[in-house]
Formats: structure tokens, sequence, C-alpha cells
């Protein structure tokens, strides 16, 4: 099958902003205004985990994306859907006993939204070729992690500035919808093996994703996104406003590191990403991203305990994080190969064993940070980054010695 003509990649940036900024919304507004409202640090973390588990868990219905209606139709639907679970989580006053009924609304506002990015990422799978990868993985990104902050910045700002959140809402809202707009510009994508029967269709799904992992392209991606490299996950702990004190920052420093000044320069490194993942190969670019992240978290430990110093961190933390998911995307786009089948069920599998760590590490981080400090949690993150790094190396090695093909010749659907 001949690749369709793909559209300028920035159309990609603003299909996907709403996929990042109801995942800001959780991580930045939600999060800082926890221990406002007297949750503990643990709790406020609870968000970002419930966030997280959602997109751990998305490749269980990441087939319905495949095998039903067209990515366009599913991207309408979910962008509709995400915009109320935004407005439903914006009216809903935080506080301890409220706590459960925000992390179930965080559920299901992620498990809508997650539906959001799998129609997004089926479509650019079908456009994408090899040499493309790179440039479209940063537009791609800018649109998750600029939104992130950007979004997620936004709603801190006008839940505090509004006379009722649930204003923020409609407003967040209505730029996910508005988002839509940009769907003109994208070919028509059908379905995966729409044709066939339900359990048919189904199995077809299965047998191209293990066709993928049976390459070394495929085992090597797979393995790559199991490990806690790049992981950003220390930026939501740092967004609660009691570990923001330990810098004696407050809300407006919270609002621009993690929100407009965090979307810049995350965008930055969005692209800054890209160029390496083009000049190296994804892999060793994410890698290389990946340290620096953790070199990032290190001086971070050590480093001076001032406002000034907390808001040059979060902006080196988020370049560097940024760097990461540019060859994240180059490398998960490789491995399915352009025009491929069940497009949307291969990303989603691997993206979700990349939210793996994330949302694990980010419990993890939460818990240390409030029973040993702030600084012992950066260290943590470090160390264990170093680990994994060491750990792909090893199993690098192992998987180039294997007859596995480097890739599925059937993945390119030509």
């Amino acid at each position: 099958m001949v690749a369709r003509r793909s559209p300028h990649p920035v159309v990609w940036t603003i299909l996907y902003v709403p996929f990042g900024a109801l995942g800001g919304f959780v991580s930045i507004a939600l999060t800082f205004l926890a221990t406002e409202h007297g949750l503990s640090i643990t709790e406020g973390s609870l968000f970002n985990g419930a966030q997280f588990l959602m997109s751990w868990l998305k490749w269980i219905w990441a087939p319905a994306v495949d095998v039903t209606l067209t990515p366009k139709r599913w991207y309408m639907l979910a962008t509709s859907g995400s915009a109320l679970g935004v407005l439903g989580m914006a009216a809903t006053p935080m506080s301890p006993s409220t706590l459960p009924i925000l992390i179930g609304m965080v559920i299901a506002a992620s498990f809508i939204n997650s539906i959001v990015g799998m129609s997004v990422e089926a479509m650019i799978a079908s456009v994408t070729t090899d040499d493309e990868a790179g440039r479209t993985g940063a537009w791609f990104q800018a649109g998750n992690l600029g939104g992130s902050a950007l979004g997620g910045g936004l709603a801190l700002y006008l839940m505090k500035a509004l006379p009722a959140p649930w204003m923020c809402g409609v407003i967040i809202g209505g730029i996910f919808v508005a988002c839509s707009a940009a769907l003109q510009f994208v070919p028509l994508v059908e379905a995966h093996a729409r044709t066939l029967r339900p359990v048919a269709a189904i199995k077809a799904v299965g047998t191209a994703l293990v066709s993928m992992v049976k390459t070394k392209g495929g085992l090597l991606s797979a393995v790559l996104c199991l490990l806690p490299i790049g992981t950003g996950a220390a930026q939501g702990v740092m967004t609660q406003s009691k570990v923001a004190a330990h810098w004696g920052a407050g809300d407006t420093e919270v609002e621009l590191v993690q929100g407009l000044f965090a979307g810049i320069v995350v965008t930055i490194g969005c692209f800054a990403g890209g160029w390496v993942a083009k000049r190296f190969t994804p892999r060793a670019a994410y890698l290389i991203a990946g340290i620096g992240a953790g070199v990032v978290a290190v001086i971070m430990a050590f480093g001076p305990k001032t406002v000034p110093m907390y808001v040059a961190f979060n902006l080196i933390y988020a370049f560097s994080v940024g760097a990461t998911y540019p060859p994240f995307t180059a490398f998960v786009l490789n491995a399915i190969g352009i025009g491929a089948s069940a497009a949307a069920t291969k990303y989603n599998v691997l993206a979700s064993l990349a939210n793996f760590p994330i949302w694990w590490m980010g419990l993890l981080l939460g818990r240390i940070a409030d029973r040993s400090g702030v600084a012992t949690m950066l260290l943590t993150e470090a160390a264990l980054g170093v680990c994994a790094v060491a750990a792909f190396a090893a199993t690098q090695r192992w998987v180039s010695r294997t007859r596995l093909p480097d890739r599925d010749p059937a993945a390119d659907g030509r």
C-alpha cells in the first residue's frame, strides 16, 4: 500500500493538544491544589497515579479504535467526552472527603482521553515514512507536552482567577473541541479489518501485534518502553504546593514553570529531541535525552533551595524530558512501519508499556518525598535511570545475536 500524503506536522500538534492538556489539567492544576486543600503529598500523587493507570491499561481497548469507527470519528467523540470530563473535574470541590469522587472522574476522563491519543496515532502511523519520523515526532510531542504545560498552567490560573472553578472547565473544554477543526487537513484513514466479523477483526489485530514483537526493532522498542528512562515523574511531584515550598515557590511560580514557560521550553526540547533522533538512531537519541534528565535531577537535589533555582531547575528539567518524547515516537513509528495494520493497537501497546514506569515512578517518588525529602526523591529517580540504561545496553547486545529479523517486511503495508 502506498503511503497517503502527510499533512504539515503542525496539524498533529493541534490535534494532540486535547490529549496533552487534559493530562496537564490533572498533573498540574489538580495536583498543585491538592496540598492546599488538606491532602498529603502521597494523596496528591494519586491524581497522576490514576491518570497513568489508564495510560498503562489503554492497550486493552486500543483494538476497538482499529476495528470499529474511523480514527476521525473516534477523535471527535473522544474530544467532546474529554471536554465534559474537564468540566466535571473543575466543578467538583476538592477535599479529603471528595478525593474518591475526583479520582473516579480522573479515571473516567483519562479513559476517554486515551482514545483522543489513539485516533491521532492511528492517523500518523498511516501517513508517516521512516525518514519523517523524527520531524513528525517533534511536532506531535509538542502538542502533547506543550499542551500539557500550557493547559495545566492556564487551568491553574483560571481556577484561581475566575469566580467559579466550573468556568475554567468550560474554557478548557471549548479549546478541546476547537482543535477538531484541524481534522480537515488529514486524509481519510479507514478502520483496520473493518469488513471482518468482530472476532476475526480482533484476531487480525493480535496477529499484526505479534508480528511486530517478533523483530529486533519491535522487541528492543518494547524493552526500552518498560524501563524508567526519562520518565519525568518528578515533575508531577514538584508541582505540589508543599514540594514547591521546599524552594520557597508558590502558585505564581508553579503556574509559570509548569505552565506558560514550561510550554515554551518543553516545545523547544521536543524539537531538540527530534533533531537528535534524525542524526542518531531514535533509540540512541532516547537514551541520550534520558541520561540528560537524570543529570538534571542530581543537580536539582544538591543545588540551592531558592525560588530562582526552582524556576531554573524546572525549566531545564522540562527541556530534558521534552527531548525524550520525539525519539520515543520515532522508534515506535519505525517499529510499526508506514501504513501498518492495527496501528492504534501497536502504538498504544508500546505507549502503555512506556506509561507503566511513569505510573509507578510517580507513586514511588511521591512516597519518598513524603517520607525522606525532595533531595532523596530526585536522587532515586536519577539512580533508577542509570540502572535502566545499563539494563537496556545488556539487552541490546543479547538481541543483536538472535536470528530475529530487523523488522517485519509486512509492516510497511507495501
